[in-house]
């Protein structure tokens, strides 16, 4: 008996030893270049999910500064626009007022006979008159045109206020043809508009003169059709 209960302690002790030597080759295996290559691609793939989501954060500050940059641009070029129309307003309105008092002034000294009524024959004046139109025909006025003006004023006796009253006209004048002109064939094309826009400029004329002369001219292209 004693033979038997020793042989068993040897066939347990052996079971043991098969056991332990699985669990020992259980834990090598876990730890095999097989789980250390893929516990490193793990680590590439979350490295790469870490840049990418850098660069999609990047992309997104960028973005989103563009579009403060766009708007701040959009509305400083709005101000400005505004700031020079109203410079434009306040200059014309400027200027009429001067006129209208020079006007007021002319007519009292008229009043007072300190000023003698213009006396100029009118074929003086109609002369004039096409000198300034021909001179201003393409919208400018050169220091060769404006000295020929002036001397054409001197010899006939043409004073300065009736030579601005005068070329007010011709320059009205001038800028209801370039009106008739764009409108003939029905509608004004963009370079019309540009050219209007030009004379409009350099004749100081206002934008409610404009429409009133604009409006006159479509309704007379309509009463023709």
């Amino acid at each position: 008996m004693p033979d038997l209960d020793e042989q068993r302690q040897k066939v347990e002790e052996l079971k043991r030893k098969i056991l332990e030597q699985k669990k020992k080759d259980a834990a090598d295996a876990l730890s095999s270049p097989v789980i250390d290559k893929f516990v490193e691609e793990e680590k590439k793939r979350a490295g790469m999910a870490e840049r990418q989501a850098l660069e999609v954060q990047r992309q997104t500050e960028l973005a989103s500064k563009r579009l403060v940059e766009e708007t701040r641009r959009q509305v400083e070029e709005k101000s400005r626009r505004q700031q020079e129309e109203e410079k434009s307003r306040r200059q014309q309105e400027e200027e009429k007022s001067r006129r209208q008092q020079e006007e007021e002034k002319r007519r009292a000294e008229i009043q007072k006979g300190t000023q003698a009524p213009p006396t100029v024959p009118v074929v003086s004046i109609q002369a004039y008159a096409q000198a300034l139109k021909h001179a201003w025909t393409d919208g400018a006025l050169s220091k060769d045109e404006n000295a020929i003006l002036v001397t054409l004023r001197n010899a006939m006796g043409i004073s300065d206020q009736e030579h601005t009253d005068l070329e007010q006209e011709v320059q009205l004048e001038i800028y209801l043809q370039a009106i008739v002109d764009s409108w003939k064939t029905g509608s004004i094309t963009p370079q019309d508009l540009d050219r209007l826009d030009i004379l409009r400029e350099r004749f100081n004329i206002s934008a409610e003169e404009h429409l009133r002369l604009e409006k006159q001219v479509r309704q007379e292209v309509l009463r023709q059709r």
